[in-house]
């Protein structure tokens, strides 16, 4: 039997972007991982960096979100000077992948808030109707 997930609507699109933002997080991951691989020939190109492209999805009536594509970043690829490197060209230059540190901490950083801002909601939600179902009991 398949997970319906939450029954409340609110927790539904707050779910959405949970996923989103996980999904996410996994692509800034990768970026991290490769942020300094080179290829393996002068001629060859490195890693490429890959960016997350979020759509908006119906739920129940309200806009959620998902994880529509990633896509390769079109920015330049870095070049470094080291001429002893399998990859460096004729020149002595070796591309780099078009990764910057700093841009992915910042970019994590604000998926984490995002995230969390997203269980946030569903806690609210679920603290909503615990206590909405304790003022039916009485």
């Amino acid at each position: 039997m398949a997970d319906m997930g939450p029954t409340n609507p609110t927790m539904r699109i707050a779910t959405s972007g949970l996923r989103a933002q996980q999904a996410r997080m996994r692509v800034i991951a990768e970026n991290l991982a490769n942020a300094n691989s080179t290829a393996r020939t002068p001629d060859g190109d490195p890693y490429r960096r890959q960016v997350s492209v979020f759509a908006p999805q119906a739920v129940d009536g309200g806009q959620g979100v998902r994880l529509a594509r990633i896509e390769p970043d079109k920015k330049d690829f870095k070049l470094s000077y080291d001429p002893g490197h399998p990859a460096a060209n004729a020149d002595g230059y070796v591309k780099m992948p078009n990764v910057d540190s700093l841009i992915e901490a910042l970019d994590l950083r604000e998926a984490q808030r995002a995230y969390e801002a997203n269980l946030n909601v569903i806690e609210t939600a679920r603290s909503m109707e615990m206590r909405t179902l304790e003022l039916l009991k009485k």
